[in-house]
């Protein structure tokens, strides 16, 4: 698998303060995409042991909690990447204790492949579905248009607190 980028504290793709691995290799092409550079598979770095170690060491630093990891690209889940996303995945549910994983796909939860859903009952949260440009609003929540859904996959509640605080905020004065 190659990446293109990783972010070891980042508090815009998903809740809290995040570990974030960008992917490479996407086969949804969506018009509009703010990230087209991922989208061949070839592209970016190889994923090394020694860029898994310190994703690892991130997510368990006490001196920055993080949450979780945020997984997106291109796309986590494309045939190319999910023996290693899963692999990532185990790893983290047995070395970093208490961290959500959130991944996002251009794949539907209905369409996934059974390898993809063996990387699904290892996370969190999923936010599934192509990018349509028609329906893009900045508003949204996580995603970038409406057609894209949300999936809390475990712990649904512990979610809550911080979807209603970004509401609110996103809420116009009357």
């Amino acid at each position: 698998m190659n990446i293109h980028q990783y972010f070891p504290v980042d508090i815009v793709n998903g809740p809290g303060t995040r570990c974030t691995l960008f992917v490479a290799g996407c086969e949804h092409r969506c018009a509009g995409c703010y990230n087209k550079c991922t989208w061949r598979v070839n592209s970016g770095v190889p994923f090394t042991l020694l860029h898994e170690e310190r994703l690892i060491a991130d997510l368990n630093d006490s001196r920055i909690p993080r949450q979780g990891l945020s997984l997106s690209g291109g796309d986590p889940l494309h045939p190319a990447n999910v023996a290693d996303i899963l692999r990532l995945v185990k790893r983290i549910r047995r070395e970093c204790s208490g961290k959500d994983i959130w991944l996002w796909t251009g794949y539907r939860l209905a369409d996934l492949s059974d390898a993809q859903q063996e990387v699904v009952r290892l996370i969190d949260v999923l936010v599934d579905g192509k990018f349509v440009e028609a329906l893009k609003d900045p508003a949204l929540l996580w995603r970038g248009s409406s057609n894209q859904v949300i999936h809390y996959l475990t712990r649904p509640a512990d979610y809550q607190d911080e979807i209603s605080h970004i509401q609110h905020k996103l809420t116009p004065p009357t």
